[in-house]
């Protein structure tokens, strides 16, 4: 399986176009030690010609053209990419998904939930069922193991199973509607077995990290990790106000209950975060904060990385 990481930032992007924190401010003054990046984006294939996106983001279009293996190949309208597995209904993890809305064959992997609120509350994804087999929808429930498939139907000889993690739905679902879904597949992590028997973890969302947790990070080759924030505080701390990362949704990288801590005993050969929030110290590769998580055996993502599994 050839992984491809497209975007590995959280939701929008480094820098953010309305942020003036430290990190944004030096990447614009041209004094910042590290990295722009694009929304948070996997795309993984068994053939390196089918491709699978894990999540749609919103800065989809500019990252296909950045990575000539997504690029049409032949004829007047073709895409390499088969499918999209969604994790949650996030706008950032979605959005990307009217970007495909060109006629293009495609497979959406989606629970129940999720797959409701795109279609039947957001009159906009109709865009996707413009003409029959436009896009086929197939549900998955969390804890079930799927093939992925592409639109005909064919076997990419990739399998996926999906993790219930988190239990809040997206802000623009009303209460009402979060009362008629189930809460277990709100947000979910993702892996991804090869057809070689190697495990990808995709994980850029985690409220809690549980010992169940743990043992399924263990069995993976891969583990890509929740970096959205470094401090449990740290949107407090800048703005003055705002949510904690654990309201959010996500496990801060430091302390003693961060992930740093808590996945330092995992046997898992590689550990990449992902989906780094813009005010994040550790995307300063000056800085102490990058040091320290270089020195603990964990890598950050950028924008362009390729490995196999």
């Amino acid at each position: 399986m050839r992984v491809k990481i497209l975007g590995s930032a959280a939701g929008g992007g480094f820098p953010q176009w309305n942020c003036s924190c430290s990190n944004c401010r030096a990447v614009r003054t041209g004094t910042f030690h590290g990295k722009t990046r694009t929304q948070a984006e996997v795309a993984i294939s068994a053939d390196a010609r089918s491709w699978f996106l894990l999540g749609a983001s919103p800065d989809l279009r500019a990252q296909i053209e950045a990575t000539p293996e997504l690029h049409p190949r032949e004829g007047v309208r073709q895409s390499p990419i088969a499918g999209a597995i969604l994790a949650n209904a996030d706008i950032d993890h979605v959005l990307g998904l009217l970007l495909l809305r060109e006629l293009q064959t495609l497979r959406v992997y989606a629970t129940d939930s999720i797959r409701r609120i795109l279609t039947e509350d957001n009159s906009m994804f109709a865009m996707l069922q413009r003409v029959p087999g436009q896009v086929t929808w197939s549900n998955f429930a969390p804890g079930e193991t799927f093939q992925l498939l592409n639109a005909s139907g064919e076997d990419s000889g990739l399998r996926c199973c999906a993790l219930s993690l988190g239990r809040h739905y997206p802000a623009y679902v009303s209460t009402r509607r979060q009362g008629e879904f189930k809460s277990g597949e709100a947000s979910l992590g993702l892996i991804v077995e090869s057809p070689s028997g190697k495990r990808l973890a995709y994980m850029p969302a985690v409220p809690e990290i549980s010992d169940s947790l743990l043992k399924k990070f263990d069995s993976a080759d891969v583990l890509l990790f929740d970096g959205t924030f470094w401090s449990n505080d740290e949107l407090i701390q800048i703005q003055g106000s705002g949510q904690t990362a654990r309201q959010m949704g996500h496990a801060q990288v430091s302390s003693s209950d961060g992930s740093l801590s808590r996945l330092a005993g995992l046997r898992c050969p590689r550990k990449i975060y992902i989906h780094i929030n813009n005010t994040n110290p550790m995307l300063n590769e000056a800085g102490p904060e990058y040091r320290q998580v270089r020195e603990s055996g964990w890598e950050i993502a950028e924008d362009g990385w390729q490995f196999d599994l």
